[in-house]
C-alpha cells in the first residue's frame, strides 16, 4: 500500500522560509511525476510543481518561480519542497502526490496523495 507522508507546514511571517517533506512509503517510484498542490480555504486545489522522479526535471507555476525549489532524495524515497520569501498568498493546506500522468499540473491524474500540511504565512 502506497503511502506518502507531508510534514513541515507551520506557521511562518511573511518573508520567511519553510521546508516541506513528503515521504513515500509502499513502493519505488521510478517513472513518476511527484507533484505539490496546495489548496486555499474555499479554493480548488492547484499545481504548485512537480518533479520527475527519474529524469529530474522540475516545473513550477508562475507564482512561485525563484522562490520555491522541489528536490528529491531517491535512497529516502522523499521529495522536498523549500519555501522561500513565503507571502500570505502562499497560506494553504499543501499536499504532495504521485502519479505517471505527463500533465503533471491536473491533480485529478494523480493516483497517490498524501494527508496534506497546513502552512499559513502571516503579514
Amino acid at each position: 500500500q502506497v503511502q506518502l507522508v507531508e510534514s513541515g507546514g507551520g506557521l511562518v511571517q511573511a518573508g520567511g522560509s519553510l521546508r516541506l517533506s513528503c515521504a513515500a512509503s509502499g513502493r519505488t517510484f521510478s517513472s513518476e511525476f511527484m507533484g505539490w498542490f496546495r489548496q486555499a480555504p474555499g479554493k480548488e486545489r492547484t499545481f504548485v510543481t512537480a518533479i520527475h522522479w527519474s529524469g529530474g526535471s522540475t516545473y513550477y507555476t508562475d507564482s512561485v518561480k525563484g522562490r520555491f525549489t522541489i528536490s528529491k532524495d531517491n535512497a529516502k524515497n522523499t521529495v522536498y519542497l523549500q519555501m522561500n520569501s513565503l507571502k500570505p498568498e502562499d497560506t494553504a493546506v499543501y499536499y504532495c502526490a504521485a502519479g505517471r500522468d505527463y500533465r503533471y499540473t491536473l491533480p485529478n491524474l494523480y493516483e497517490y496523495w498524501g494527508q496534506g500540511t497546513q502552512v499559513t504565512v502571516s503579514s
